[in-house]
């Protein structure tokens, strides 16, 4: 049967597995630890109900009979979900596991596999996962920012992250120093930033998202 815990403010550890054993001890380990879960026999019912915002990292077998693991990553990744996978292997499943790798899956784990070795990895998916969310949410607000200025504005702020000295900014635009210094004024609020070192690192993050 499957389990959803409905609190959804702390990240989850989604497990899918159609070993009914495994599934089993895999949701007592990590409940008893004092991890959310929502465990799932069958793929396609965990991507009916996992939804691409949702914090968290998925355990997730990589054979299993209706659609492999390697799958439903491909499918993860079509949703654009930053979801890290560790992958359960069995020693066959290597040449599987190294392509998961090299489709972005955070980790694969052995069978048989010590619970702490699993754990270990849980923890180091569950940190980069908050990792990834909080750059993701930053360049989310400083695109907002961004989206705020007004194209003569924008052209300033080109400038401004070049080095470019006021008079230079003028001469190039055709606009008064006064005005270019009231340009720069309303980049510097309207980006929160407080000196040009830090809008410099401000536009950065947005390069970074690109």
């Amino acid at each position: 049967m499957e389990k959803i815990n409905e609190k959804i403010a702390s990240p989850t550890v989604y497990v899918v597995d159609d070993d009914d054993g495994m599934r089993r001890a895999l949701d007592t380990l990590l409940s008893t630890v004092g991890y959310k879960t929502s465990v799932f026999s069958r793929p396609r019912d965990f991507l009916a109900q996992y939804g691409a915002d949702a914090p968290g990292c998925l355990v997730l077998d990589i054979r299993m009979p209706e659609m492999s693991g390697l799958e439903v990553q491909q499918h993860l990744n079509r949703m654009g979900s930053m979801l890290p996978i560790v992958f359960i292997t069995g020693h066959g499943d290597v040449p599987m596991a190294v392509q998961a790798m090299k489709e972005g899956a955070f980790e694969f784990i052995q069978k048989p596999f010590r619970d702490q070795d699993l754990l270990d990895r849980i923890n180091q998916a569950l940190r980069q996962d908050a990792e990834n969310r909080a750059g993701a949410a930053r360049r989310s607000e400083v695109l907002q920012r961004l989206e705020s200025l007004t194209p003569r504005e924008r052209q300033v702020m080109d400038f401004i992250v070049e080095g470019s000295a006021n008079k230079v900014i003028a001469i190039d635009l055709g606009l008064s120093e006064r005005t270019v210094e009231i340009h720069r004024a309303k980049v510097m609020e309207k980006m929160g930033a407080r000196s040009v070192a830090h809008l410099v690192r401000l536009h950065l993050t947005l390069n970074d998202a690109s």
